[in-house]
């Protein structure tokens, strides 16, 4: 059987640098950064990290004025980035009922600070004090659960956590679902919330930028000085439907999955023998998706999961390298994180909604801050300067923490 086509007929995105594709792309390329100190909770535990954070945030803004109890942070920020791209796709609630929309939502922790309250409450107050609606909220798949009760949603529902590559993952899944003719239009993507327990967390586990006082210079992906990451929440969503049922609905086609592949990376190395296996295993992920695209020739615009990492961010540039063959000195390369932290589950969807803007206008937004690459850097591409191409197809690459590796070749 022949492997149904998939596009994007639309987007929804909910970050701290934008509530559309436009804005978060403009925002990417004029280098404005969404991190800061924390704004909405405080704790002396958490030596004042730097964090990008959605301090706005109004679900009634997307969905009206509606009861909210039943959702908390998590669940509101994907259901209001589903509405935002069942609206951009013209995707009609009539049409819904015809031909069942399905959902993919990736994801790290989902609502860990709900299950956290949950637990508190239920231990120092005692089991009659803790919420039933909370109770809702604490398993892993609550936001895509919410989200499709919300919308009317009765397509697949599901939920991929795999760390950082979550996002991406998603959108690789659904794609195959309906590329294998399985389902007609799926709503994929990820989301991340910024709560203390995922702060506390990294911080502990020694992975956020350390900062002097209470604010400095957000981290830099692939600066030799980068000590960390800041860590960031927000939720984005593709519409992906079959070409041919897309067509025949009149909607606009904003890009086609051309291919994607995932590998892992299972040693636990650390130092020089651990970033070569790594890189490998990038090199990897990156050639498997560019085989698989047979219809793309090259790529002309890279989207990097580097977030400041030293490990994670020197093991994808030599990924890079060797998945190119080391042909990348002209390749504009772009790394989000730099101004949008790394939100985990949501941070490879928010790098495709914006490498679908830069497929219509052809600014590949710069890596904001960098300049101090190291004398071994490997990929001599990346710049602080935004630049202007004329891309047919576009990569978006993501590395987990834990060793999970994938790529997306978008196209027109």
């Amino acid at each position: 059987m022949q492997r149904r086509r998939v596009v994007v007929t639309g987007t929804g995105v909910i970050s701290v640098l934008g509530d559309s594709r436009q804005a978060l792309h403009d925002t990417l390329c004029n280098g404005s950064s969404g991190i800061g100190p924390v704004a909405h909770f405080a704790d002396p535990a958490l030596h004042s990290p730097l964090v990008a954070e959605i301090t706005s945030f109004d679900p009634a803004n997307y969905l009206g004025q509606r009861n909210y109890r039943p959702l908390d942070r998590t669940s509101m920020l994907l259901t209001s980035a589903a509405q935002l791209a069942l609206d951009d796709s013209g995707w009609a609630s009539e049409i819904g009922e015809a031909t069942p929309v399905g959902l993919v939502a990736g994801t790290t922790f989902c609502s860990v600070h709900t299950i956290s309250q949950f637990d508190r409450r239920a231990l120092v107050e005692g089991p009659s004090c803790a919420s039933p609606l909370d109770f809702a909220n604490t398993v892993i798949n609550a936001a895509a659960g919410q989200t499709a009760i919300w919308h009317k949603l009765k397509g697949v529902n599901s939920t991929i956590s795999t760390g950082i590559t979550s996002g991406i993952e998603a959108i690789a899944y659904a794609a195959s679902l309906i590329g294998e003719g399985h389902e007609r239009a799926v709503l994929a993507g990820g989301v991340e919330e910024l709560c203390i327990e995922s702060l506390l967390g990294f911080q502990r586990a020694g992975l956020l930028a350390r900062v002097q006082g209470t604010w400095s210079e957000p981290p830099v992906p692939f600066d030799s000085q980068a000590s960390g990451f800041a860590l960031g929440e927000g939720a984005a969503l593709l519409m992906l439907e079959e070409l041919e049922a897309a067509q025949s609905r009149g909607a606009t086609i904003l890009a086609e999955i051309k291919g994607y592949a995932s590998s892992f990376d299972c040693s636990t190395e650390a130092g020089e023998a651990g970033c070569q296996r790594r890189a490998a295993a990038i090199a990897s992920c990156i050639r498997t998706a560019r085989d698989a695209a047979t219809s793309v020739s090259s790529i002309e615009a890279l989207s990097c999961s580097a977030n400041g990492n030293r490990f994670l961010d020197q093991s994808e540039a030599l990924g890079i390298k060797l998945a190119f063959n080391g042909r990348t000195e002209s390749l504009p390369v772009t790394a989000p994180k730099s101004m949008l932290g790394e939100s985990l589950g949501a941070s490879a969807a928010l790098q495709a909604v914006d490498m679908i803007e830069t497929l219509r206008d052809g600014r590949v937004a710069g890596v904001r801050g960098f300049h101090r690459p190291g004398d071994a850097f490997p990929l001599r591409s990346v710049s602080a300067d935004c630049r202007t191409v004329q891309p047919r197809s576009c990569l978006i690459n993501s590395v987990g923490l834990d060793g999970h590796c994938c790529a997306l070749i978008l196209g027109l």
